[in-house]
């Protein structure tokens, strides 16, 4: 009888010291909801109940109703043995208050937290584009095909439960597909297959209505070979071999885009930030602006901290929130190899004239460490 009175008394003991055991369900999620996303990856280790909670639909609908939608970052990388992508998001460790200026200055620690996911489809960057909490990978293809094969398949992370699913398949097979959101919609260029030629493609997605759009749209103007694209000014900027052109939706046409921001786009170290296109080259960050009286690329001012990239590093930017997230390897030498180090910066960018933009670097961390050869596939933003 006594030990039975013991057993009851210690599981007693136990519950009141769980505090989310002895709190509604209700108030969970609303204490759970306000905690930034930035500390969710260290809360799913507490238990089972807690990683449940955080892919729960119920969690992001409450989010959003307290208005704490926030931009989440996510990092896609391809180490050996290059079976499957990998996926990170940048995540905070929960450490002491920090009250040294030196301190504050090193963004608290943050680091790379693996994405708890079964299978990746097979990705690249041209490829991703972030709709809200969900990034969508299109025309890529899968399973045996080679790399060089055509394909017509969409697939769609949700970034909440960090799950893939099906979406509407494009309607034709595509080489070298590019994409962009505007408006809405999803654009994308490709090729297509045309007996023993390819010849040009573009397709429209309604995210809205999943619907791929049948309506007419006039043929691209012709090209060979195309790069990356960019959604500037209200249209879908395609970057060719030889010149750029711009799809405007609004007038339903192609135009002569302007042929300066070819310029720093053949690689993949850019991104488009309220409508400025930012980039990664001669060692610095650059920015173009086509509203501005002179149409050239000028140097991003300010940037204290933020060290210069050498000619080797992969560097991949995103839009952050409205501010720019940066992430570039460095290789250290040490005892194993030489490990590459991956390196995040947060900068906050404010227009200071229209020929001046300044960046505030918030923030400079090692987040990652990869042993071995990588490439870096693209680092974009959701909104969970």
């Amino acid at each position: 009888m006594k030990t039975r009175m013991r057993k009851k008394q210690l599981s007693s003991t136990e519950q009141s010291s769980n505090p989310s055991q002895s709190l509604p369900d209700d108030l969970v999620l609303i204490i759970v909801a306000r905690v930034s996303v930035l500390y969710y990856p260290i809360l799913s280790l507490v238990s089972k109940s807690f990683r449940s909670l955080l892919a729960s639909p119920e969690l992001y609908k409450v989010r959003s109703l307290l208005g704490q939608t926030e931009s989440c970052l996510y990092v896609c990388l391809k180490m050996k043995p290059y079976k499957t992508p990998t996926w990170f998001t940048l995540c905070r460790k929960p450490e002491p208050t920090l009250t040294s200026s030196k301190e504050k200055r090193s963004g608290g620690h943050h680091v790379l937290a693996t994405v708890p996911m079964n299978h990746s489809p097979d990705v690249r960057f041209s490829s991703l584009v972030a709709v809200g909490s969900d990034i969508y990978n299109i025309g890529v293809p899968q399973g045996r095909l080679k790399a060089s094969s055509s394909s017509s398949c969409v697939s769609v992370l949700d970034c909440r439960t960090h799950t893939w699913r099906e979406a509407p398949s494009l309607p034709v097979e595509l080489f070298t597909v590019s994409a962009g959101v505007l408006d809405g919609k999803i654009y994308v260029v490709g090729k297509s297959p045309d007996g023993r030629k390819r010849k040009n493609s573009f397709q429209v997605l309604d995210i809205k209505t999943q619907v791929w759009d049948s309506a007419v749209i006039p043929p691209l103007i012709k090209s060979s070979h195309f790069d990356n694209t960019a959604c500037i000014d209200g249209k879908f900027n395609v970057v060719t071999y030889a010149k750029v052109v711009a799809y405007d939706p609004k007038e339903g046409r192609w135009d002569p885009g302007f042929v300066p921001i070819s310029r720093h786009m053949h690689s993949d170290s850019y991104c488009v930030i309220d409508n400025v296109l930012y980039c990664a080259a001669d060692g610095g960050l650059r920015w173009y602006d086509s509203q501005s009286q002179v149409r050239q690329w000028r140097d991003l001012k300010g940037l204290v901290g933020l060290s210069r990239f050498s000619p080797d590093d992969q560097v991949r930017l995103a839009d952050y929130g409205g501010k720019m997230a940066v992430m570039w390897g460095v290789e250290v030498p040490c005892s194993s190899g030489y490990p590459t180090i991956i390196c995040c910066a947060v900068i906050s960018l404010e227009r200071l004239n229209s020929c001046k933009i300044f960046g505030k670097v918030e923030w400079v961390d090692r987040v990652f460490t990869v042993f071995g050869p990588f490439t870096f596939v693209k680092v974009i933003a959701a909104t969970v």
